[in-house]
């Protein structure tokens, strides 16, 4: 379900994957059933092409991965995290425009001094 701008990680992965990123991550949590999931997916896709280069998208599925959403508290999805240097910087939960995601990633790709 991952497009070209963005890959899947998984509980094994991720450490390697997003906490040790030199690029800030934007992790999408979410699952095949979830319908506003489905809803917020092309709005990911789109903000990950957007931002290419400066932020790695990332999509985890939380029913094939249980370790990770409850280490971050994952009590409801869609949520999307944005790491920054191992660490959340910031957070959404549930569905939103693409103004919110973007006003937060620009937030945090500025943070990360990424031009």
């Amino acid at each position: 379900m991952a497009g070209n701008a963005i890959f899947e990680v998984s509980d094994a992965t991720f450490d390697q994957e997003v906490l040790k990123s030199e690029q800030p991550v934007l992790v999408d949590f979410w699952a095949v059933w979830c319908g506003p999931c489905r809803a917020i997916a092309p709005i990911v896709e789109e903000v990950a092409s957007a931002y290419a280069g400066k932020l790695k998208v990332a999509k985890m599925d939380v029913d094939r991965n249980g370790a990770t959403p409850s280490r971050y508290g994952i009590r409801g999805i869609p949520a999307l995290l944005l790491f920054k240097d191992g660490k959340v910087a910031d957070q959404i939960v549930g569905y939103v425009p693409r103004e919110v995601i973007e006003e937060k990633v620009n937030r945090v790709v500025s943070l990360a001094g990424v031009n």
